[in-house]
């Protein structure tokens, strides 16, 4: 009798599309740090402003995308 494999464990749907998601044009995270305080203020202040260089980093990298839901919450607590 062969055993039943456990199940994979580990990403999550989300992050395994954020690993598959074309992150072009290429902006590293140095840039996007530099860019993000007015990225965020700019969203904020009009959910329908892109930027779809900053869109796609975020799309791909958590670390920066948790930076600019932080931004928004501490934006979002100071207009409330």
């Amino acid at each position: 009798m062969t055993p039943t494999p456990e199940p994979i464990r580990g990403l999550s749907p989300e992050a395994i599309a954020g690993l598959l998601a074309d992150t072009s044009p290429y902006l590293s995270c140095d840039d996007c740090f530099a860019r993000i305080d007015e990225y965020v203020e700019r969203r904020f202040a009009d959910p329908h402003y892109e930027d779809p260089v900053m869109s796609a980093h975020l799309a791909g990298c958590g670390a920066c995308a948790e930076e600019a839901e932080t931004l928004h919450e501490l934006l979002a607590q100071d207009a409330g």
